[in-house]
């Protein structure tokens, strides 16, 4: 599809595929969990829906006001994660930074909302079984989209 195109430079295909094309964006409106990680220094957010069947992850969708790389991760997390189980989904965040390679230190803290927006699903769902009356569960960053320069340049070289 992406023949002819010229790569930014560091991008895989795939990840050009889902920047210009998201999977799984978007809600579920009948969600078993709804997590969001929450940027308060940048007001960035990831939100997360899970439908779960069990163990294993029947439907996922996620929402951002992030940058095009939260986009790209959190698509490509989201499709490596349906139809799996949970243990795997918690693996994956292992798996995903196989694929995408060195990040930068803003692109790693992309990632890290993506995951911390699902396992804020995840602790949603067990609240919820537990008799909770949550309807969603946020979870704060500890660190910030927005990267001081001298960190970012330390991170680069």
């Amino acid at each position: 599809m992406f023949e002819n195109v010229k790569m930014p430079e560091g991008m895989s295909p795939e990840a050009l595929e889902h920047l210009m094309y998201p999977k799984n964006y978007g809600k579920i409106e009948d969600a078993d969990g709804v997590g969001v990680a929450l940027d308060e220094k940048t007001g960035e957010y990831v939100i997360f829906y899970t439908k779960l069947e069990d163990e294993l992850v029947k439907d996922v969708k996620f929402a951002t006001n992030g940058c095009q790389d939260t986009v790209v991760i959190g698509s490509m997390f989201t499709e490596m994660i349906k139809g799996n189980d949970t243990d795997y989904a918690q693996k994956a965040v292992e798996k995903i930074h196989e694929k995408l390679g060195k990040l930068s230190a803003q692109q790693q803290v992309c990632a890290d909302i993506v995951f911390t927006a699902f396992i804020a699903s995840l602790k949603n769902k067990a609240n919820k079984d537990k008799g909770a009356d949550e309807e969603l569960h946020v979870l704060k960053m500890k660190e910030s989209c927005e990267i001081p320069e001298e960190k970012e340049q330390n991170n680069e070289q």
